[in-house]
């Protein structure tokens, strides 16, 4: 079977996981593409020998060590270095607790990926967790159609010590929850109890305030497709605890909004 389609099935994901890592769009989705390019002008570099899920990742993190695609120049940092930047944005903690958590991969799997022994993973998985746990605190708004799941959701951002502000099930609900509430942070599903779309009314959102938003869905893959703006970080349904909380802390690492967690 070529690279090609080996590794197609597992692209929406790998972009996902890319742009957790770098907090945007855009530059998440230009270092897929690079990889793409690299596995292009050099299929050696493809390791055959691993199940092809963990060999792309594996040549994605690779690429990302040694590329600044996402060091675009408005959002420079004067005095910090490239490099320095993209330690800041994603250091090898935050790449193994994603790639455990939001990815799925055992710490085994983790460890070939990121080319490191396993017991390296445990412990940066373990230095990441305790980050998390210290990370800024906000207001958190769900936007979700099932009561279950919205408890559900309600229950996971108060483990993380956020305060839920509001569960809205339509779109007018969630238009009027952000006008009244200022959340730092939303979870959004995509279909929405009114039978609008929760993507729709995001949208609608973010052109009067700016602020991260998390989707869920059944279907990642529907807004995983390259021809359409897209979403930078992305829940899979039924999701587990753990992922949620990965995302909300990758979102939040990002986010200046958030304000600092009292002592």
């Amino acid at each position: 079977m070529s690279i090609a389609a080996e590794i197609a099935p597992q692209l929406p994901y790998l972009r996902r996981f890319s742009r957790a890592l770098s907090g945007s769009q855009a530059s998440g989705d230009a270092y897929v593409v690079e990889t793409l390019e690299a596995l292009v002008a050099d299929p050696a570099c493809f390791p055959r020998a691993l199940p092809p899920r963990i060999a792309l990742y594996q040549v994605f993190l690779r690429l990302w060590s040694s590329l600044a695609l996402n060091m675009e120049p408005a959002k420079q940092v004067e005095g910090i270095s490239p490099e320095q930047r993209l330690e800041r944005l994603a250091p090898r903690s935050r790449q193994a607790f994603l790639l455990t958590t939001m990815e799925g991969f055992s710490s085994e799997e983790a460890a070939t990926i990121m080319r490191v022994d396993e017991k390296e993973v445990i412990t940066l998985v373990a230095e990441a967790t305790e980050e998390v746990a210290r990370q800024i605190a906000t207001e958190i708004l769900i936007i979700e159609d099932e009561p279950i799941i919205a408890l559900d959701l309600q229950s996971i951002v108060e483990e993380l010590g956020h305060r839920v502000v509001g569960i809205a099930r339509t779109h007018a609900q969630a238009l009027a929850q952000v006008a009244e509430h200022s959340p730092g942070l939303i979870l959004a599903d995509i279909q929405l109890a009114d039978g609008s779309s929760g993507l729709k009314a995001v949208n609608e959102i973010l052109a009067s305030v700016e602020l991260p938003v998390i989707f869920i869905t059944a279907y990642p893959e529907r807004l995983l497709t390259g021809q359409q703006p897209e979403p930078t970080f992305l829940i899979t349904k039924p999701f587990r605890p753990e992922i949620v909380k990965a995302t909300i802390s990758q979102a939040l690492f990002f986010n200046k909004r958030a304000s600092l967690r009292p002592a």
